[in-house]
């Protein structure tokens, strides 16, 4: 297992070398008598244990660095082999994630090519795919994240993952392009973050202390409880930093739970549960002055108002997968969420709890067709989250500077009640051993109700709204060139309903007319090893064209509302180039590189009178390249160096202002060495941007100029800074 994903065609041998078995695709086997057996899969690390007596035994296999193709990805209903998919998926390793300084998830989203993280502060983020989720103006829209089996993203699309204690990542895998037929609502794509649950028959308790500049402080402990059948890792961490620049200081806890429980050899439950208590001030966007003269400074208002967001949230979520037999089984899930949030800003306070439920069952058969290989599954998918959202006047400048937001009488008072349903199927069907054809279908139903408490009689904006059945289909084609290559086609489609802000008017009016985005991607892509297996390589060519383009129209200082205005075409080109410069077993030197090259333009997009056809997509850089150096030695001695260049960034629909590209340079350095026979010590030394580049790290599309204020375009960037961290981990 990897992950706690199981693996299929493990090849099992005795002392003598003879073959005994092969695991199926459950990851089960056979062995008829004790001994000596050795593991072996390509793509992963050979094993060998000693096997005594007649019991049910669980085996654990890493993946190998750099040597993808093989590896298990959840992405998939199926749990396929990444060489068997026909779409464009990045797998984020555990060493990837660990190679960065643990605090922000930024650089290591931004390790994928096609996917882009501005960055204004900690808890001030958006991602985009593609370009999907560009004209987002705060946080992430139009992309499906989930935790485990527990979406990230809540009824009206928005995500966060920002918030998740990096230390509980054992991988991510982001799935590019529109992925309705797997998850429904998701036109840019989806990124699955996949639990650190723990080791089988391991026992330890693990704990680090992190500090660096701006006051940052974090320390987290965790402990290892396992047995044969049970695994589950237990983290808490505290998170704390003053922040570059004012009205900046953060204080984050976590706790997480996850777990894996094999009850018996047909039944498996996975446990994950998630505690986070955030409070963050924010600094908010910046003009071109400001930004390039007093970075460190807030907005004016934000800045006077203190503005901050402070909420708990709660994440809980069970899996059960039952095996029926060696080629049908179940999974299902079920999942909660809760969220207690309050948000100062300096136009009003919004109160917000948001309560949420939902079950993701389907049942998957290998079976065959024809005398071949044919798997296929269907499932459903049912979410409900209720949103009480509250208002009020915000009456800082009523009182002396230094005061703060100061919640003054109620301005609105809503409920929203958001449901969507799932319907879908996917097959995969090996029409030859090297030649496969998959197809998947998703047929979704959103629709939610309205409650006004604040206003009364004929100002009563309550009311509901269902949107209208969406069919996403999706058909790729698998072609293997060899033992170590191989090429996939692939046309899917995809939608994202508006969220919930986008779907009110100024006046609470349901806004009846706005429609969700939808979009057809076409795409082409290759993956696997070349030059006598020395370069692993990843390359994909797309094309996408969106419809119903949601629009944020601003109406007043950090205010908008939701409007279709148009088309765009989104076209690009990916390369992933991984290799070894040195691969020995004392010493390991190994370089990683992405690069994306982006055409993203509006096809037919007019607002307010204005025709933007032709322009570039505002809020996502023309290319990207990433590159990283890994250092490993037997002695202890590891160093991680990467670069990253992003490319210009178009700030106004018209294309009249451009955010200059920028490059980053971030080193990380420690040494780990094991102290008696229990004890290990890990000590680490960090420095990000280390050519202390001016950059903006995320950016106000389209900002508005109301009064004698100019544009607040900015989120400046951290300059050179540092860190460092001790680590003990004591094993049982």
């Amino acid at each position: 297992m990897e992950n706690k994903l199981a693996i299929g065609e493990v090849e099992i041998t005795d002392d003598n070398g003879k073959k005994v078995d092969i695991s199926d695709y459950n990851g089960l086997f056979l062995l008829k008598s004790p001994g000596n057996y050795t593991f072996d899969k390509k793509g992963y690390i050979s094993k060998t244990i000693s096997i005594q007596g007649s019991k049910f035994i669980l085996v654990e296999m890493n993946e190998k660095p750099l040597d993808l193709a093989e590896v298990i990805i959840k992405s998939s209903h199926f749990q396929s082999e990444l060489k068997e998919v026909s779409a464009a998926v990045s797998v984020i390793s555990e060493n990837l994630i660990k190679s960065n300084d643990g605090i922000n998830i930024a650089p290591i989203i931004n390790s994928v090519p096609g996917v882009y993280m501005h960055n204004g502060t900690l808890n001030t983020n958006r991602i985009t795919i593609r370009g999907i989720g560009s004209r987002n103006l705060f946080g992430t829209s139009k992309i499906r994240a989930y935790y485990e089996d527990i979406p990230l993203t809540n009824g009206s699309g928005e995500t966060t993952i920002e918030d998740i204690e990096l230390q509980g990542i054992a991988r991510m895998e982001i799935l590019k392009g529109p992925s309705s037929s797997l998850y429904g609502a998701g036109l840019g794509g989806s990124i699955q973050l996949i639990a650190d649950k723990g080791l089988f028959s391991k026992q330890s308790l693990q704990s680090a202390y992190t500090f660096g500049s701006y006051g940052l402080q974090k320390f987290w402990i965790n402990t290892n409880l396992g047995n044969k059948t049970n695994a589950a890792k237990l983290t808490y961490s505290n998170t704390q930093i003053d922040g570059y620049r004012e009205n900046n200081k953060l204080n984050r806890q976590t706790i997480t739970l996850a777990s894996n429980h094999y009850l018996n050899d047909k039944n498996n439950l996975n446990i994950l549960a998630n505690f986070i208590d955030l409070k963050a001030f924010i600094p908010s966007s910046l003009n071109e002055d400001d930004y390039i003269n007093d970075p460190t400074k807030a907005a004016f208002t934000w800045a006077q108002s203190k503005g901050f967001e402070d909420y708990s949230k709660f994440l809980l979520g069970l899996s059960w997968q039952h095996e029926y037999n060696q080629k049908s089984k179940q999974v299902s899930s079920i999942f909660a969420s809760l969220l207690d949030s309050y948000e100062a800003r300096p136009f009003n306070i919004l109160e917000q709890g948001t309560n949420a439920i939902g079950l993701r069952t389907r049942f998957i058969q290998n079976t065959h067709l024809w005398q071949k290989d044919f798997q296929w599954t269907a499932g459903l998918e049912f979410f409900n989250d209720l949103n009480l959202l509250k208002t009020y006047e915000n009456l800082y400048q009523d009182y002396p500077p230094g005061t703060g937001s100061v919640q003054g009488v109620l301005l609105s008072d809503f409920k929203e009640n958001r449901s969507y349903f799932n319907l879908f199927m996917e097959a995969k069907y090996h029409l030859s051993p090297k030649f496969l054809i998959d197809f998947g279908l998703n047929l979704n139903q959103t629709a939610y109700t309205l409650y006004d408490y604040f206003n009364q009689g004929n100002d009563d904006f309550s009311g509901d709204y269902r949107f209208d059945a969406i069919l996403s289909p999706k058909i790729g084609l698998n072609y293997q060139l060899g033992e170590n290559s191989m090429v996939f086609a692939t046309v899917s489609h995809g939608f994202s309903p508006p969220k919930l802000e986008e779907t009110l008017l100024p006046d609470g009016l349901i806004n009846n007319n706005i429609q969700p985005e939808t979009g057809w991607n076409y795409e082409i892509g290759s993956r696997g090893k070349v030059v006598k297996n020395i370069f692993n390589y990843e390359i994909s060519l797309y094309l996408m064209d969106i419809k119903n383009l949601l629009v944020a129209r601003r109406i007043g200082d950090d205010q908008f509302i939701g409007v279709n205005a148009g088309n765009t075409i989104h076209k690009g080109i990916e390369i992933v180039l991984n290799y070894f410069l040195i691969n020995k077993e004392n010493l390991q030197l190994s370089h990683s590189n992405s690069f994306s090259l982006n055409d993203y333009t509006f096809k037919d997009f007019q607002d307010l009178d204005e025709d933007y056809s032709g322009n570039d997509l505002t809020g996502v850089p023309d290319k990207t390249f990433y590159s990283q150096l890994n250092l490993n030695t037997s002695f202890g001695l590891y160093a991680f160096l990467n670069y990253q260049y992003i490319g210009d960034i178009p700030l106004r629909d018209d294309n009249s202002i451009y955010a200059d590209s920028y490059q980053l340079v971030n080193l990380k350095t420690g040494y780990s060495k094991e102290l008696g026979k229990h004890m290990l010590l890990d000590a680490q030394i960090g420095i990000n941007n280390v050519f202390d580049e001016k950059y903006a790290s995320m950016l106000q599309i389209n900002a508005g100029s109301f009064g004698n204020n100019t544009p607040r375009y900015y989120y400046p960037g951290n300059p050179l800074n540092y860190y460092a961290s001790i680590n003990l981990k004591y094993s049982f």
